[in-house]
């Protein structure tokens, strides 16, 4: 079998959001979506929700540009959790000396801020809520849209975090049918770039509950931007105070919002789980070789 060049990565996690995460600057990496969907395979491959890479920085004023790609392999705007991962990363690494980083997304910069108990808060920037700006169809900007999803009317919150995202308000997270309403609504024809769906379950005006169905990635146990579209859906909506404490399946962020064009702010943990090297030749060759 032949052999390509071994790359090195990191693999990490926020709140069981998992990511393999590879230093772009340092060595040469190119990946395409068989590439991508073969190191995310939890079989065959690594294994994770998404890929981030570290790139060298496209704007004067930032230090890093930063790449996501979900597991089917998919590139996409922003990722919450990845963005913690991400200055953990940079900063563990030796890339920076820089507590506060400012990083370009595909979504627009961002700022990453290292705390002094090693979590990690991010500016992410103001929501986007125009339809034209999600991007989601409808002739006028609403708080609540109805979207007719299997014969059935529901009422969601559309929004973007530098991704698209619909907020379903449940009363039990628990017992939501996220297996079959997230696939529906994620493809609905309304989101044409598909969207990230919310299951929200308000505890008190500062607590919630939420899981996330993921664009190319399916539930997982955090969502970032998910997180923070909830917020700022149920502050639109009179329902959450400032500051929420979000309680998703992987653990509990803090995000706070103080309305208008201000800018989302998240808190949360990110891990390192190990370092290793990967052959992306030899890993492709080998699950064609299994799927024969």
């Amino acid at each position: 079998m032949l052999r390509g060049m071994m790359l090195e990565f990191t693999k990490m996690h926020g709140l069981g959001n998992d990511f393999v995460v590879f230093d772009a600057i340092s060595q040469k990496v190119v990946l395409d979506e068989t590439q991508v969907r073969a190191i995310a395979d939890r079989r065959f491959g690594i294994g994770c929700d998404q890929i981030l890479l570290v790139e060298a920085p496209r704007h004067p004023d930032t230090e890093f540009h930063y790449r996501i790609f979900n597991a089917d392999g998919s590139e996409v705007e922003q990722c919450g959790n990845g963005a913690r991962c991400f200055a953990h990363y940079v900063f563990n690494k030796g890339l920076t000396r820089s507590r506060e980083i400012p990083v370009g997304t595909a979504a627009g910069n961002i700022r990453l801020m290292i705390e002094d108990d090693g979590q990690v808060r991010v500016n992410m920037g103001s929501p986007h809520l125009r339809p034209d700006e999600i991007p989601f169809e409808a002739a006028t900007q609403a708080v609540i849209y109805p979207l007719e999803v299997d014969g059935e009317i529901l009422e969601i919150g559309a929004l973007s975090m530098g991704n698209p995202h619909a907020v379903l308000l449940v009363e039990d997270t628990a017992q939501s049918a996220v297996d079959r309403l997230g696939p529906l609504i994620q493809r609905h024809s309304r989101f044409p770039r598909h969207a990230n769906v919310g299951f929200m379950t308000i505890r008190e005006r500062n607590a919630i509950d939420l899981r996330v169905y993921e664009r190319g990635a399916g539930e997982t146990l955090a969502c970032g931007t998910g997180a923070c579209a909830a917020v700022v859906h149920g502050h639109l909506r009179g329902l959450l105070d400032e500051r929420v404490e979000v309680h998703l399946r992987g653990g509990t962020l803090v995000v706070s919002w103080l309305g208008d064009q201000a800018p989302v702010w998240m808190t949360g943990p990110a891990q390192r789980v190990f370092d290793g090297r990967v052959d992306l030749q030899g890993l492709v060759a080998s699950q064609r070789v299994s799927a024969e």
